[in-house]
């Protein structure tokens, strides 16, 4: 064994994309050193197609070939002289921070409701198809009655929900339809009086044994225990 000439990831450069290994990188690094333009450019291009084989899962990532050459250029710090079917990265580019995002500085008027149904309430408002103003007012009732159900546990009655909606809309919007709500049930309803449980308790059937009368218990014991006679 040759202990002179291994390596050791303490000597070796900085491996830029770890997803790619330092195989793909040290091609890079070697198509770096051809003088030949031609010969650069078709070594470029079977690098391309071995980065794709390694990363399948950038097949459905929309221009994946695309993020193939910029990850070329990437891994040869920027300094690789080939031709791209797309436009070259630059070290300014890829470091340039994204614009800020434009957050909503108004706070909703109804919180318990949400700033969504503000936006609705708004365009029913401006809505000049009767049909449609109609069909948004339904709605925005049964959202409306579906959000008091959620907060509240139980069911609100029409006149409540239009009543609110007067004092939101100043009496603009009217819903014509009932907008049905299932009630809310908790499960512990299901679990309390009134259920029918053959583990236990007064006057059930059990028969797997225990001392309460009227069973029926075919396993032995010292009462009514039935043994066959042997001739």
């Amino acid at each position: 064994m040759d202990l002179e000439n291994m390596e050791y990831n303490t000597t070796r450069n900085h491996l830029t994309m770890r997803e790619y290994g330092r195989h793909v990188q040290k091609m890079v690094e070697h198509i770096m050193t051809i003088e030949d333009p031609e010969r650069r450019q078709r070594n470029a291009q079977a690098v391309i197609e071995l980065m794709g084989f390694l990363n399948p899962h950038l097949k459905n990532v929309e221009d994946f070939r695309h993020k193939l050459w910029d990850h070329l250029f990437l891994i040869s710090d920027f300094t690789l002289d080939v031709k791209s079917p797309y436009p070259i990265p630059t070290r300014e580019t890829l470091k340039a921070k994204p614009d800020p995002l434009p957050y909503p500085s108004s706070n909703p008027k109804f919180s318990h409701l949400g700033k969504n149904l503000e936006v609705i309430i708004d365009k029913a408002l401006a809505e000049q198809d009767p049909d449609k103003k109609l069909g948004l007012s339904n709605a925005i009732a049964y959202y409306m009655k579906l959000a008091y159900n959620n907060w509240h546990k139980e069911i609100v009655h029409d006149d409540a929900i239009q009543s609110e909606l007067n004092v939101i809309t100043k009496g603009q919007i009217t819903f014509t339809n009932t907008p049905y709500v299932k009630a809310f049930r908790p499960q512990q309803e299901n679990r309390g009086g009134g259920r029918r449980d053959n583990r236990g308790g007064a006057g059930r059937r059990d028969n797997r044994g225990g001392s309460g009368g009227g069973r029926r218990d075919n396993r032995g014991g010292s009462s009514g225990s039935y043994k066959k006679k042997r001739y």
